[in-house]
């Protein structure tokens, strides 16, 4: 689905972004990827015998898959609420900097903080990804609205998925539920391909799998924060290399 040009009378006002962000999850195969991924843990909350509220409530609040998949895990193995919160806490550190990257997409010389509330708990992997994709076609004064509506449009796709994949729980076998959670970094993975434009980037992301394997022989539990970090600095430094060359 294309969105309107910049100058086009369809982004008159905000609740019209609002609706174009709503009707842009049809335009991403990552909305898909969601609804099945979030199939995965709505069952996963029903075989730890949570609530389907609590599971919605989950969805809605925390709204990071892999966060709820480690809070899930932790209290339904018994862990503590404080023990649960820490590692959704370390989880989401993850975010920081995808949230960082976002909103100076959208800022304008009006924008108030409490203006990006809304949208620094929307942005998650998804969200970022997404940004990149559609924010360029939007006209900056409308930017928050859109997305809002594209952050909400997932969040009641996910609801929807996580209700669903609740119900059918007693007919979703482990190994079908594993699956389906593959799927969403397999689709951020090439998602974030696609939308590699710049030598950077591209550097950044083959470098971040080549160095994986190495930095999981030193089994120091954090192998993905080594190899990303290490990638991103080399990536860095080709990035100022080429701007100086």
């Amino acid at each position: 689905m294309a969105l309107p040009p910049l100058d086009s009378p369809q982004w008159h006002s905000s609740l019209s972004a609002f609706g174009w962000g709503m009707r842009s999850i049809a335009a991403t195969v990552l909305t898909l990827v969601l609804f099945a991924t979030y199939l995965g843990i709505g069952a996963l909350a029903h075989d730890s015998h949570f609530s389907l509220g609590w599971a919605l409530a989950a969805t809605a609040f925390v709204w990071a898959g892999p966060a709820q998949i480690i809070l899930i895990s932790t209290l339904g193995s018994g862990a503590t609420v404080i023990q649960a919160a820490i590692a959704v806490t370390v989880s989401a550190i993850r975010l920081f900097p995808m949230v960082v990257s976002v909103l100076p997409m959208l800022r304008t010389p009006q924008t108030k903080r409490r203006h990006l509330i809304l949208v620094a708990h929307l942005t998650a992997v998804t969200l970022w990804v997404e940004c990149f994709r559609f924010l360029p076609q939007v006209p900056r004064e409308r930017r928050i609205a859109f997305i809002h509506g594209l952050g909400c449009g997932l969040v009641l796709v996910c609801l929807t998925a996580t209700a669903v994949g609740y119900g059918l729980a007693a007919n979703l076998s482990q190994l079908f539920a594993a699956a389906i959670l593959m799927l969403t970094p397999l689709a951020f993975l090439f998602s974030t391909l696609r939308n590699s434009r710049e030598l950077s980037d591209v550097v950044a992301l083959i470098l971040g799998l080549l160095l994986f394997p190495l930095a999981a022989k030193l089994d120091s539990g954090v192998d993905i924060l080594i190899s990303g970090v290490v990638a991103g600095t080399i990536a860095y430094g080709v990035h100022r290399w080429r701007a100086h060359a």
